[in-house]
């Protein structure tokens, strides 16, 4: 399973940065390969907001739509996604926050695996420059929006 972890100081706060990553549905304006993204039910709990959300990811030949179950921890700024249902055999990411000044540090680790072999053997052999592209494209945006 391609697994890996970023971490990034990014020059916004940390409220609007978390508040960033769970605007899914403006996914496709600045994630490479993210075609569409789409909430479709979210529940505040008062510390936990749940949220049920689709992405359509693609390149070349591969377009699929997998649905993703987010837990945003507020007393902990914590974010972790898991798979609910689509190519995705196992997915567990997490974002971590904490504020640095007039930044914000994220660490962000994610783990996955496709059900299809296939394409499985051939994202491990993309998977850290792809990630790297997609933690770069969340830090133009962040500095794109907030400075």
């Amino acid at each position: 399973m391609p697994s890996a972890s970023i971490k990034k100081k990014i020059p916004c706060s940390k409220k609007n940065l978390i508040k960033m990553v769970l605007d899914i549905e403006k996914y496709p304006e600045f994630v490479p390969w993210c075609l569409d993204g789409k909430i479709h039910d979210k529940i505040d709990k008062g510390d936990i907001i749940e949220i049920q959300a689709d992405l359509t990811i693609g390149k070349s030949f591969f377009m699929d739509t997998y649905k993703s179950f987010v837990i945003y921890n507020k007393s902990a700024d914590s974010i972790h996604v898991t798979n609910m249902d689509g190519p995705l055999k196992h997915l567990k990411n997490e974002w971590f926050f904490r504020q640095a000044g007039d930044s914000s540090e994220v660490d962000f680790h994610v783990d996955f695996e496709l059900k299809n072999k296939v394409l499985n053997i051939l994202m491990i052999k993309s998977f850290e420059l792809g990630l790297k592209k997609i933690a770069d494209a969340f830090e133009k945006r962040a500095n794109d929006i907030f400075n």
